[in-house]
């Protein structure tokens, strides 16, 4: 997994608990650490654009290699001098292995997903426990009958986390029914969870640990869930005048 984002600029409130903003100089170690949780907290009150590309390998038909780039757009938006409303839209560019007839040249489709848009209402001065929580949306944009689920789904979704010292400690959580969409298509019910573990280091850089559990309620095959695992390491930078945060 590769991801990379752009911090924009902050709005009118600290990106977390004792937190400077993120506008603060830069160079200063405490305007890194301070960019770095902003960029680590999913409901700060900062626009980023994270671009996450993940590889999937041992995908069946024929135990290839599946390949998801999502681009997932984090904007804030002050609703009362009391709430945030972040809308965080993931869009999936896919390309997914298809069954190809024995003895024809491996076949793929490649394209947009199903786009996953998700509300967070979060407080601006919540204190030490940063929370948000907010409905999620499921829709059938996929531009191939491989590459989505052809129905239209929504659910509730919740983030909690706290940002002691160095640490950024949460979870995101959410699940999705389906309430519409093509009758021939298998119904949706299913259920994503991502921890994440950062410990902020000097000069811009952290460790990061964050994969995404997924079940499928309506799986038939004993296949639930789905329980990656790894980490990583990642760094705060700047590309010009242009902060960027980068993880490997």
């Amino acid at each position: 997994m590769v991801a990379w984002s752009l911090p924009g600029r902050a709005q009118d409130t600290p990106v977390g608990p004792g937190a400077r903003p993120a506008q603060a100089e830069a160079g200063t170690s405490e305007a890194t650490e301070a960019l770095q949780k902003a960029t680590q907290n999913p409901v700060t009150s900062l626009i980023s654009v994270p671009v996450q590309n993940n590889s999937n390998f041992g995908v069946n038909p024929g135990y290839r290699t599946q390949d998801v780039l999502n681009i997932q757009p984090v904007i804030p938006i002050g609703i009362s001098k009391d709430w945030n409303l972040l809308v965080r839209w993931i869009t999936p560019v896919v390309y997914q292995p298809i069954p190809n007839a024995p003895g024809a040249p491996e076949t793929g489709a490649y394209g947009l997903g199903d786009m996953l848009p998700t509300f967070f209402f979060s407080p601006k001065n919540p204190g030490k426990l940063i929370w948000g929580a907010g409905p999620v949306f499921q829709l059938p944009t996929a531009t191939s009958p491989y590459l989505g689920q052809g129905k239209l789904g929504l659910g509730p979704s919740f983030v909690v986390l706290t940002q002691p010292g160095h640490w950024t400690l949460g979870v995101l959580a959410n699940n999705v029914w389906s309430v519409a969409g093509s009758g021939t298509r298998p119904d949706v019910n299913q259920f994503l969870l991502q921890y994440f573990i950062n410990y902020n280091l000097k000069k811009g850089y952290f460790n990061t640990w964050q994969p995404t559990l997924t079940a499928n309620w309506e799986a038939t095959n004993g296949n639930t869930w789905t329980v990656p695992y790894g980490g990583g390491l990642g760094r705060i930078m700047k590309l010009g005048n242009q902060p960027v945060s980068i993880t490997g």
